[in-house]
């Protein structure tokens, strides 16, 4: 599905010299920290460049999420492993103003630029999973309730294409047949090229509701929303549930979840997001290649690639992409296990975004622990943004209270990263 038009063009006019945000008074007030009743704590990471040992300054605290305001109502979409949309604000608020470019090279389901338009910055975005700014750009530009149930009474839910057999693993047949219409009905739109920003946020949504854990969604009881398990392994959990597909209406369940994604999309947020949309950029590259986006323009990269996780692709998204009459198999996924390519990979990527970037422009990069805490990511992003020309400024470790879940496992803080966000921030002088 096409996205929203785009420009290049800068949005305000550039400031006559770089600007320079002192982080000075960031390196204070993150010391200072203490919103959340817990002192921050000081510690130094290091690293080595060109065979001389560098210090980093780190901070450990818990700076959002764990008792802090829930997000804009926009963001409910579900994607595999996304941050949370605080992490992006925390940043965003303090190192750009109003009409900045934001970007983020690894979208997922858009957080980055979504949260960047709510607070009145240019979103931009790039992702190699074309269905990432499928799920990002209508939110941008988000309908009425009322729109969407008009539209949805347009689209004749009676006449379809063939769907597959196999589909009635998860699906009742009258449900199946109201999904291959809507299908239908967005195909025969982009043939025609008549598909509107309505028609985007429809199929937004129902590429979210194909299947999932619960009533509000299409399918029988399947697995979470961010991927979708073969029918031969479906057909293993209705064994084991002794379940059958219930029947679901398509357009009552869209337009359920239309009204609980604008549950907070005000006519405040509406014009913040009118002014700043028309700007918006969403691409579909490795984060390594954007020829589109203009050297010397993004003021903020907030972004968290892959952990070193090979993605099955068809495997995970076969059923969305069979919605969308996309082949899976065209899609590469560049991903790998072996430490050193993934350092490379992100070495390629760190020089991509040093071009871009403005002088005085950020880059907040969340990294993980990965095989089981023995190996932490920002040992090996430190070296590979230095020698893209990037200056390191500090590691944020946002430290947050433990699940019970988790504590039953013996999960400890910063040591298999399951409850951390680890960000190094890096400046381009």
């Amino acid at each position: 599905m096409s996205t929203p038009s785009t420009t290049l063009d800068l949005p305000f006019p550039a400031p006559a010299t770089p600007r320079h945000i002192p982080l000075t008074k960031l390196h204070t007030d993150l010391a200072a920290f203490h919103e959340f009743g817990t002192p921050t704590r000081e510690i130094v990471t290091t690293f080595t460049h060109a065979e001389t040992p560098r210090h980093v300054p780190t901070y450990v605290n818990e700076f959002w999420t764990a008792k802090q305001r829930a997000a804009n109502s926009l963001h409910e979409i579900s994607y595999r492993a996304c941050f949370k949309p605080q992490l992006p604000r925390f940043f965003i608020e303090r190192l750009t103003q109003p009409g900045d470019i934001v970007y983020d090279p690894f979208m997922g389901r858009g957080t980055t630029p979504v949260e960047a338009a709510l607070l009145g910055r240019v979103a931009y975005g790039s992702d190699i999973n074309p269905l990432s700014a499928i799920l990002t750009a209508p939110r941008l530009q988000p309908p009425t309730a009322d729109q969407v149930a008009a539209r949805l009474t347009q689209v004749d839910f009676y006449h379809s294409d063939p769907a597959p057999d196999e589909l009635l693993t998860f699906y009742h047949s009258e449900t199946l047949r109201e999904i291959a219409a809507l299908k239908k009905y967005f195909l025969d739109r982009r043939h025609n090229q008549s598909l509107d920003h309505i028609d985007h946020w429809i199929c937004m949504v129902a590429l979210n509701r194909l299947t999932g854990h619960s009533p509000g969604f299409f399918s029988v009881y399947t697995l979470p929303p961010n991927q979708a398990v073969s029918v031969k392994s479906q057909i293993k959990i209705n064994t084991k549930r002794n379940q059958t597909p219930p029947r679901r209406s398509v357009p009552k369940l869209i337009h359920k979840k239309t009204r609980q994604l604008l549950g907070d999309c005000t006519h405040a947020t509406r014009e913040t997001l009118a002014r700043v949309a028309p700007k918006s950029l969403f691409l579909n590259h490795l984060a390594a290649h954007t020829p589109e986006i203009k050297s010397n323009t993004v003021t903020l990269i907030v972004t968290s690639p892959p952990f070193l996780d090979v993605v099955d692709y068809a495997g995970d998204n076969w059923l969305r992409c069979w919605f969308l009459g996309l082949d899976p198999k065209t899609v590469t996924m560049p991903l790998t296990k072996k430490l050193d390519q993934w350092q490379t990979a992100m070495a390629e990527a760190f020089r991509e975004l040093h071009r871009i970037l403005r002088s005085g422009g950020h880059i907040a990069f969340e990294v993980g622990e990965i095989r089981g805490g023995k190996i932490k990511l920002e040992d090996y992003v430190l070296p590979a943004g230095t020698q893209a020309g990037l200056q390191p400024e500090l590691i944020l470790i946002n430290d947050q209270t433990f699940t019970k879940t988790a504590n039953c496992w013996g999960i400890d803080n910063n040591y298999k990263g399951t409850n951390t966000n680890r960000i190094v921030l890096f400046k381009k002088n």
